[in-house]
């Protein structure tokens, strides 16, 4: 019994529990992101596709998009698994803490590329968004199986 799991627990120390829960689940996101990016990057990116970017619709799914869906997947499905009980039982606090990390490093990702993009009308803008959700789904899912 934790601190805060007592019955008479003051609702400051219960709030305090869940930001910090939180946060934690954010870091852990951040960190497993963090490195799955890099390893991506220097061992996929840089060997296989150059700075000429891929050449074919078939070699950017194949070395882009599906290795960025894995690293996003591994992301939220850490960040998930950290999110411990009694606050992944609620939806309303359990997806902002899984789901924050890989959304916020997408959006950071559009606005530093957005000019090579193509704007809202580019195949790469959409394909970007279907591998967000794509990862965020399966890593989702992942944890929601280990926990059962």
């Amino acid at each position: 019994m934790t601190r805060y799991s007592y019955p008479g627990a003051p609702p400051e120390d219960r709030e305090s529990s869940a930001l910090s829960a939180l946060v934690r689940s954010w870091a852990a996101g951040i960190v497993v992101l963090v490195i799955a990016e890099y390893i991506q990057m220097s061992l996929i990116n840089a060997p296989l596709v150059g700075d000429a970017g891929p050449s074919s619709f078939g070699s950017a799914l194949l070395l882009v998009h599906l290795p960025n869906a894995v690293c996003l997947a591994l992301a939220t499905w850490v960040a998930a698994r950290v999110h411990r009980a009694p606050h992944c039982a609620l939806p309303s606090r359990h997806l902002p803490a899984a789901l924050t990390v890989p959304v916020a490093a997408q959006l950071l990702t559009l606005s530093m590329q957005w000019d090579r993009m193509g704007g809202l009308g580019g195949i790469t803008f959409w394909m970007s968004n279907a591998v967000l959700v794509t990862g965020c789904a399966a890593g989702l899912i992942v944890s929601r199986l280990g926990r059962s």
